[in-house]
């Protein structure tokens, strides 16, 4: 049976707990459900289904248990670690110190978007399928990259760390 992740927008501590994600997807006929961290992040296992089916029930299950329910984004496991073993990032010169974003999409855009797009020390880089690789320096002040990929991508996302996809991709 196929092994998902569920990337969820919108989820913190304050408005959701884990326990309650984790016997949502529980109640949705998933198995070998684990939470990850704090932001949203669930892996189970499915029989093979569309993203989009598999996202419809997540959805529908948080609506019906927490009484809402949060943006679903899901992937194979097995294509997340496919991203990782590419590391499309070290096509890039990044500069000392940068951080690795990936942002997940519905779908690709059309029209399709042009890239690179740079403002300040953020630079969203490329795009893989439904996944857009951004870098960027932290900084004092606003998250200029988050900013940045909204403004490219609109709201219709959700965006996780290197190092978070790095765990998902394994659980």
């Amino acid at each position: 049976m196929p092994r998902y992740v569920a990337l969820l927008r919108g989820v913190s501590p304050m408005n959701a707990r884990m326990s309650a994600l984790r016997a949502c997807f529980e109640g949705a006929g998933f198995t070998n459900v684990t939470t990850l961290l704090s932001s949203g992040n669930v892996v189970f296992d499915a029989p093979r289904r569309s993203d989009a089916t598999l996202a419809r029930q997540a959805e529908a299950a948080m609506a019906e248990t927490l009484g809402r329910s949060f943006r679903t984004f899901i992937r194979l496991q097995s294509q997340l670690r496919a991203l990782l073993d590419a590391d499309p990032f070290q096509a890039f010169n990044l500069p000392p110190g940068a951080k690795r974003v990936v942002t997940f999409l519905d779908a690709v855009p059309v029209p399709p978007t042009v890239l690179p797009i740079a403002k300040a020390e953020a630079r969203i880089l490329a795009m893989r399928d439904r996944e857009v690789l951004t870098a960027y320096v932290p900084a004092p002040g606003t998250p200029v990259f988050m900013a940045l990929i909204a403004k490219t991508f609109g709201d219709a996302t959700t965006t996780r760390t290197w190092d978070t996809l790095r765990r998902c991709a394994t659980a």
